[in-house]
């Protein structure tokens, strides 16, 4: 089927029409900054919660092995790219160094409430910022890197992944659970182009078709574990993840 038939464009144009006050609001520069502060954190926050479920014996497989990368002190230091609310605390081992980055400020509120829920972690800092620029973050100075629905909606996954290799030790490993682009023969792959630029602008910056698998496989990890599987997000068009880790 084509990607960008007619068929495509058609119900594109009326997906937009639904959400005609987005674009108008956008239009005018209103959107974004009520998007960013209010409307984003508290819709993920909603959505976090039928994710979580969704994915949790996923993430436990995925997280169990972050004690194998403590540093030489004994320490596990991490830093997780795009915390938003704090969802990934109840994964990491007990004290566990965790510094905190997200672009979005909005965040904080809930962050705040799930730090006090895992008491069994050390946090060390919240850090606003892009994952394509962790300057404040020295290089060589983490264990692990966490990503999980990041890579979706940052600029440039490929600076992102060179950041999260100069943050990490030699040896160290970055993470990731991450919705991608459905097999392009599929009806879902049709839904995902149909929906991709009303999603986008709707879920600050959130792309349906990146196939992230091959951004990682072209970073430069010394060893790197993908698997795909299915989440299943009722009524959402990201039901094909990816999940694993590379190591530096």
């Amino acid at each position: 089927m084509p990607a960008a038939g007619a068929s495509v464009l058609l119900l594109r144009a009326c997906l937009a029409l639904l959400a005609s006050p987005i674009y108008l609001l956008s239009f005018l520069g209103m959107w974004e900054p009520f998007c960013r502060k209010i409307f984003f954190p508290f819709i993920l926050d909603k959505l976090s919660v039928i994710h979580d479920k969704k994915s949790k014996k996923h993430k436990q497989e995925l997280f169990r092995n972050l004690p194998d990368f403590r540093g030489p002190s004994g320490a596990l230091r991490l830093l997780e790219i795009g915390t938003g609310s704090g969802a990934n605390f109840q994964f990491y081992p007990p004290g566990c160094r965790v510094t905190c980055t997200d672009i979005n400020p909005g965040f904080q509120e809930g962050l705040a409430r799930n730090m006090k829920k895992n008491e069994h972690l050390q946090f060390e800092r919240f850090v606003v910022a892009a994952g394509e620029d962790l300057g404040q973050v020295p290089s060589g100075s983490v264990d692990v890197v966490v990503a999980t629905l990041v890579l979706c909606s940052v600029s440039s996954v490929g600076s992102t992944l060179r950041e999260v290799l100069r943050v990490l030790r030699p040896g160290g490993a970055f993470y990731f659970l991450e919705h991608v682009a459905a097999e392009h023969s599929s009806w879902r792959y049709f839904w995902q182009q149909v929906c991709y630029p009303t999603w986008k602008l709707v879920f600050a910056g959130c792309c349906l078709t990146r196939e992230l698998w091959k951004d990682l496989e072209e970073a430069k990890f010394s060893e790197l574990k993908i698997q795909h599987i299915s989440v299943a997000m009722p009524w959402m068009p990201i039901k094909p993840h990816i999940v694993g880790y590379g190591v530096k």
